[in-house]
């Protein structure tokens, strides 16, 4: 079953959207396999988004990005990633489309509201950061195969 993380940023706390975008997750099938409601430290932030040191956004985004707390979150199920990514919208708010949690949510090109993960290996590194062996959940919800069906390719 892949896994992708996701990050609920400050600008979703602050406007208490947590429940509302966590609900869009879930009612597209997805497993929550772990749930953090944290600050990220400067540190663990300059780490995360090491690959985009030295450009123009990087300082800003460190600064948001550790501006207030987040909900950091490990979600489960076949194609997680494509669906987590597509439910979430384009990255700035006003080129997102409607009925996605950044078209629907966002208009800013500055507060995005959400990160995901874009790719199996970027998954595994950024849940390494945020959560350690053994806090993630194992099992399949009863039910998902009524979700994720074995023959569904």
């Amino acid at each position: 079953m892949e896994r992708t993380l996701i990050i609920l940023k400050p600008d979703a706390q602050q406007r208490r959207l947590t429940g509302r975008i966590l609900q869009r997750f879930e009612d597209k099938g997805l497993t929550i396999a772990g749930m953090k409601l944290m600050r990220i430290s400067r540190d663990l932030a300059e780490t995360h988004y090491a690959p985009h040191k030295g450009k123009p956004f990087y300082p800003g985004l460190i600064d948001y990005i550790t501006s207030g707390p987040v909900v950091v979150l490990a979600l489960a199920g076949p194609r997680c990633i494509q669906i987590a990514r597509t439910l979430m919208g384009q990255t700035f708010g006003y080129e997102a489309t409607p009925g996605t949690i950044r078209g629907d949510f966002g208009a800013s090109r500055s507060y995005n509201l959400v990160h995901g993960s874009d790719s199996p290996e970027s998954a595994a590194t950024e849940m390494a950061l945020y959560f350690a062996e053994g806090e993630l959940l194992e099992d399949a919800p009863v039910g998902s195969e009524w979700v994720f069906p074995s023959n569904d390719d």
